[in-house]
């Protein structure tokens, strides 16, 4: 599924807490790439969504800038836009357990640790309450035609498809 094609738009993507923030920092750390986490564009401090109008102005501007890594799911039109702008798409597709795991761990980590990418001032218990919902949600979102679907708009691009803790750890080094 790979090809030798520069990376210079790069979309992550996947279930709520897989790790695609902490992979799109680092591959922003390696590739020198500017990285753009979506919850930042599309949510206020309060926890609030901005207006589809806005965010959609917003999601346009960044997708036609010549480079970015951008992290996150966003309204499905914009999801779509990413995936057709984008020379590289990672989907980060752990397995729910962790998912679970991460969102338990973040959440009892908070009062010492703020998440890193999340927004000044916004609730952590909020976040954890959303995390449980979406990931509830996700097996009717994720799914393996889903998968299809996105191959079949790639053609051309580089995909890859992380499924497991290790490779999600190791990944980065591969730039």
């Amino acid at each position: 599924m790979n090809n030798k094609k520069s990376m210079n738009r790069i979309v992550v993507f996947g279930k709520p807490a897989s790790g695609k923030s902490t992979l799109s920092r680092q591959m922003s750390a390696v590739t020198n790439i500017k990285l753009i986490p979506l919850d930042l564009i599309e949510y206020e401090k309060s926890g609030e969504r901005i207006s589809a109008e806005i965010y959609a102005a917003k999601h346009a501007e960044l997708i036609a800038e010549e480079k970015w890594i951008i992290e996150g799911l966003g309204t499905i039109p914009s999801f779509w836009e990413r995936i057709d702008a984008a020379d590289t798409l990672i989907f980060v597709d752990l397995p729910y357990w962790v998912s679970y795991w991460w969102v338990i761990k973040r959440f009892l980590k908070s009062p010492l640790v703020k998440p890193l990418g999340w927004p000044d001032g916004s609730s952590v218990l909020k976040g954890t309450k959303a995390g449980f919902k979406y990931l509830k949600l996700s097996p009717k979102f994720w799914t393996p035609q889903l998968l299809e679907k996105i191959q079949q708009r790639a053609h051309g691009k580089r995909i890859y498809r992380i499924t497991t803790v290790r490779e999600l750890n190791q990944f980065p080094g591969k730039f």
